[in-house]
Protein backbone atom coordinates (compact mmCIF):
# COMPACT_ATOMS: atom_id res chain seq x y z
CA UNK A 1 0.00 0.00 0.00
CA UNK A 2 1.39 3.64 -0.82
CA UNK A 3 1.77 6.07 1.51
CA UNK A 4 -0.82 8.31 -0.34
CA UNK A 5 -3.27 5.93 0.74
CA UNK A 6 -2.39 6.20 4.21
CA UNK A 7 -1.90 9.85 4.57
CA UNK A 8 -3.78 12.29 1.96
CA UNK A 9 -0.67 14.55 0.97
CA UNK A 10 -1.48 17.86 -0.85
CA UNK A 11 0.90 20.20 -2.58
CA UNK A 12 1.20 23.81 -3.99
CA UNK A 13 -0.46 24.91 -7.49
CA UNK A 14 2.07 27.16 -8.91
CA UNK A 15 -0.02 30.65 -8.53
CA UNK A 16 2.60 32.61 -7.09
CA UNK A 17 6.45 33.95 -8.36
CA UNK A 18 9.01 36.61 -9.25
CA UNK A 19 7.92 36.40 -13.13
CA UNK A 20 4.82 35.88 -14.50
CA UNK A 21 3.92 32.00 -14.46
CA UNK A 22 2.32 30.20 -17.90
CA UNK A 23 -0.76 28.71 -17.68
CA UNK A 24 0.69 25.83 -19.56
CA UNK A 25 3.14 25.39 -16.37
CA UNK A 26 -0.50 25.67 -14.43
CA UNK A 27 -2.17 22.90 -16.29
CA UNK A 28 0.93 20.56 -16.34
CA UNK A 29 1.44 20.44 -12.80
CA UNK A 30 -2.56 20.10 -11.97
CA UNK A 31 -2.41 17.20 -14.19
CA UNK A 32 0.81 15.78 -12.94
CA UNK A 33 -0.31 16.05 -9.45
CA UNK A 34 -3.47 14.11 -10.02
CA UNK A 35 -2.10 11.23 -11.87
CA UNK A 36 0.22 11.10 -9.10
CA UNK A 37 -2.49 10.30 -6.80
CA UNK A 38 -2.14 13.82 -4.58
CA UNK A 39 -5.03 14.71 -2.78
CA UNK A 40 -5.19 18.44 -2.63
CA UNK A 41 -3.97 21.51 -4.84
CA UNK A 42 -3.17 24.65 -2.55
CA UNK A 43 -3.05 28.43 -3.36
CA UNK A 44 -2.34 31.31 -0.98
CA UNK A 45 -4.42 34.74 -0.88
CA UNK A 46 -1.71 37.76 -2.21
CA UNK A 47 -4.22 40.09 -3.69
CA UNK A 48 -1.31 43.64 -3.40
CA UNK A 49 2.03 41.89 -3.79
CA UNK A 50 5.52 42.48 -4.68
CA UNK A 51 5.46 38.65 -6.76
CA UNK A 52 3.05 37.86 -9.87
CA UNK A 53 0.32 36.32 -8.02
CA UNK A 54 -3.03 34.52 -9.25
CA UNK A 55 -6.88 35.41 -7.58
CA UNK A 56 -7.35 32.34 -5.69
CA UNK A 57 -10.88 31.42 -6.29
CA UNK A 58 -9.97 32.28 -10.21
CA UNK A 59 -6.69 29.84 -10.94
CA UNK A 60 -8.61 27.05 -8.62
CA UNK A 61 -11.38 27.09 -11.24
CA UNK A 62 -9.03 26.50 -13.57
CA UNK A 63 -7.62 23.97 -12.16
CA UNK A 64 -10.82 22.40 -11.66
CA UNK A 65 -11.62 22.34 -15.46
CA UNK A 66 -8.28 20.43 -16.24
CA UNK A 67 -8.76 17.85 -13.08
CA UNK A 68 -11.51 15.32 -12.19
CA UNK A 69 -10.74 14.33 -9.09
CA UNK A 70 -8.16 16.08 -6.92
CA UNK A 71 -9.28 18.90 -4.11
CA UNK A 72 -8.80 22.27 -4.98
CA UNK A 73 -8.06 24.52 -1.64
CA UNK A 74 -7.04 28.35 -0.70
CA UNK A 75 -5.41 28.53 2.85
CA UNK A 76 -6.21 31.39 3.33
CA UNK A 77 -9.28 33.81 2.50
CA UNK A 78 -8.63 37.01 5.17
CA UNK A 79 -12.13 37.20 5.62
CA UNK A 80 -12.53 40.92 7.31
CA UNK A 81 -11.56 42.46 4.27
CA UNK A 82 -13.90 40.64 1.75
CA UNK A 83 -17.45 40.79 1.68
CA UNK A 84 -18.69 37.19 2.87
CA UNK A 85 -21.72 37.62 0.70
CA UNK A 86 -18.89 37.99 -2.56
CA UNK A 87 -17.24 34.81 -0.69
CA UNK A 88 -19.78 32.59 -0.07
CA UNK A 89 -20.85 32.95 -3.86
CA UNK A 90 -17.26 32.96 -5.09
CA UNK A 91 -16.45 29.14 -3.39
CA UNK A 92 -19.93 27.87 -3.57
CA UNK A 93 -19.56 28.61 -7.20
CA UNK A 94 -15.94 26.80 -7.24
CA UNK A 95 -17.33 23.70 -5.07
CA UNK A 96 -20.27 23.45 -7.59
CA UNK A 97 -18.34 23.52 -11.27
CA UNK A 98 -15.30 21.13 -9.57
CA UNK A 99 -17.99 18.55 -7.69
CA UNK A 100 -17.59 18.84 -4.50
CA UNK A 101 -13.91 19.57 -4.23
CA UNK A 102 -13.50 23.16 -2.77
CA UNK A 103 -11.73 23.41 0.38
CA UNK A 104 -12.14 26.85 1.75
CA UNK A 105 -9.67 28.11 4.25
CA UNK A 106 -10.69 31.37 6.40
CA UNK A 107 -7.99 33.68 8.19
CA UNK A 108 -7.88 36.81 10.01
CA UNK A 109 -4.82 38.44 8.24
CA UNK A 110 -2.29 40.77 9.38
CA UNK A 111 -2.44 44.68 9.98
CA UNK A 112 -0.91 45.27 6.55
CA UNK A 113 -3.94 43.57 4.94
CA UNK A 114 -6.12 46.07 6.83
CA UNK A 115 -4.16 49.35 6.14
CA UNK A 116 -4.10 48.19 2.11
CA UNK A 117 -7.79 47.66 2.15
CA UNK A 118 -8.50 50.11 3.99
CA UNK A 119 -10.77 48.22 7.13
CA UNK A 120 -10.59 49.53 10.21
CA UNK A 121 -8.88 46.69 12.64
CA UNK A 122 -10.84 47.51 15.41
CA UNK A 123 -13.37 44.76 16.32
CA UNK A 124 -11.69 42.88 13.79
CA UNK A 125 -12.74 39.45 15.42
CA UNK A 126 -16.22 40.10 15.42
CA UNK A 127 -16.37 41.41 11.95
CA UNK A 128 -14.55 37.70 11.12
CA UNK A 129 -17.16 35.98 13.43
CA UNK A 130 -19.94 37.71 11.47
CA UNK A 131 -19.03 37.12 8.01
CA UNK A 132 -18.21 32.98 8.81
CA UNK A 133 -22.05 33.20 10.59
CA UNK A 134 -23.09 34.81 6.96
CA UNK A 135 -21.12 32.25 4.73
CA UNK A 136 -22.71 29.73 6.58
CA UNK A 137 -26.30 30.77 6.77
CA UNK A 138 -25.96 31.20 2.98
CA UNK A 139 -24.93 27.79 2.40
CA UNK A 140 -27.45 26.05 4.38
CA UNK A 141 -30.62 28.26 4.32
CA UNK A 142 -32.71 29.34 1.41
CA UNK A 143 -33.12 32.51 2.71
CA UNK A 144 -31.38 34.61 5.37
CA UNK A 145 -32.38 36.78 8.57
CA UNK A 146 -29.18 37.79 10.03
CA UNK A 147 -28.43 41.61 11.70
CA UNK A 148 -25.21 42.00 12.70
CA UNK A 149 -22.84 44.81 13.34
CA UNK A 150 -21.12 44.41 10.13
CA UNK A 151 -23.68 42.44 8.21
CA UNK A 152 -26.93 42.47 7.35
CA UNK A 153 -29.45 40.55 5.40
CA UNK A 154 -33.23 40.82 5.58
CA UNK A 155 -34.73 37.86 3.75
CA UNK A 156 -32.10 37.17 1.08
CA UNK A 157 -30.32 34.10 -0.65
CA UNK A 158 -28.82 32.64 -2.74
CA UNK A 159 -29.42 29.47 -4.99
CA UNK A 160 -26.48 28.29 -5.82
CA UNK A 161 -24.75 26.29 -2.87
CA UNK A 162 -21.91 23.96 -2.06
CA UNK A 163 -22.17 20.03 -1.46
CA UNK A 164 -23.08 19.45 2.00
CA UNK A 165 -20.44 20.11 4.40
CA UNK A 166 -17.79 18.34 6.17
CA UNK A 167 -15.36 19.03 8.97
CA UNK A 168 -13.33 16.11 9.09
CA UNK A 169 -10.71 16.69 12.29
CA UNK A 170 -7.55 15.10 13.45
CA UNK A 171 -5.36 16.00 16.36
CA UNK A 172 -1.70 16.89 15.22
CA UNK A 173 1.06 15.11 17.17
CA UNK A 174 1.10 16.43 20.81
CA UNK A 175 -1.60 18.22 21.27
CA UNK A 176 -3.16 18.58 24.22
CA UNK A 177 -6.84 17.20 25.78
CA UNK A 178 -8.37 20.06 25.75
CA UNK A 179 -7.89 19.90 21.43
CA UNK A 180 -8.89 16.53 21.09
CA UNK A 181 -12.32 16.75 22.05
CA UNK A 182 -15.14 15.45 19.69
CA UNK A 183 -15.47 17.52 16.97
CA UNK A 184 -18.40 17.47 14.31
CA UNK A 185 -19.31 16.90 11.15
CA UNK A 186 -21.88 19.33 9.34
CA UNK A 187 -24.74 18.18 7.04
CA UNK A 188 -26.44 21.46 5.08
CA UNK A 189 -28.57 21.74 7.79
CA UNK A 190 -26.27 21.31 10.64
CA UNK A 191 -27.08 18.33 12.58
CA UNK A 192 -23.96 16.87 14.31
CA UNK A 193 -23.59 13.39 13.13
CA UNK A 194 -20.37 12.17 15.40
CA UNK A 195 -20.42 8.40 14.55
CA UNK A 196 -19.55 9.29 10.80
CA UNK A 197 -16.52 11.02 12.01
CA UNK A 198 -15.31 8.01 14.45
CA UNK A 199 -16.20 5.60 11.35
CA UNK A 200 -13.80 7.66 9.48
CA UNK A 201 -11.08 7.12 12.22
CA UNK A 202 -11.46 3.69 12.99
CA UNK A 203 -11.42 3.23 9.26
CA UNK A 204 -7.97 5.12 9.30
CA UNK A 205 -6.64 3.20 11.94
CA UNK A 206 -7.74 -0.14 10.61
CA UNK A 207 -5.56 0.63 7.56
CA UNK A 208 -2.51 1.81 9.21
CA UNK A 209 -2.26 -1.28 11.34
CA UNK A 210 -3.36 -3.58 8.74
CA UNK A 211 -0.18 -2.25 6.48
CA UNK A 212 2.23 -1.55 9.14
CA UNK A 213 1.78 -3.21 12.36
CA UNK A 214 2.45 -0.94 15.31
CA UNK A 215 1.42 1.52 17.99
CA UNK A 216 1.57 4.49 15.64
CA UNK A 217 -1.87 5.58 14.51
CA UNK A 218 -2.06 8.07 11.60
CA UNK A 219 -5.35 9.15 12.30
CA UNK A 220 -2.97 11.65 14.12
CA UNK A 221 -1.65 13.28 11.18
CA UNK A 222 -4.36 15.03 9.74
CA UNK A 223 -6.57 18.35 10.03
CA UNK A 224 -8.61 19.65 7.53
CA UNK A 225 -11.53 21.99 6.69
CA UNK A 226 -13.69 20.94 3.58
CA UNK A 227 -16.69 22.48 2.05
CA UNK A 228 -16.79 19.60 -0.13
CA UNK A 229 -19.51 16.40 -0.73
CA UNK A 230 -16.64 13.87 0.60
CA UNK A 231 -15.03 13.13 3.74
CA UNK A 232 -10.86 14.04 3.29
Amino acid sequence: MALKDLIPLGMSLPHRAPEPIEMSTVRRVAERAEALGFSDLWVTENTLDHSFSFDPGLILTYAAAVTTRIRLGVAVVVLPVHDPRHVAAEFATLDYVSNGRAILGLGIGSDHHYKEFEVSKERRVRRFREGIEVIKALWTQPKVEYQGDFYRLAGDGMVIKPFPADLAWRPPPGCNSACRRPRRRLDRGGRIERRRLQKIRAASARRAREARPGPRDVSDLEARLSIGGRAP
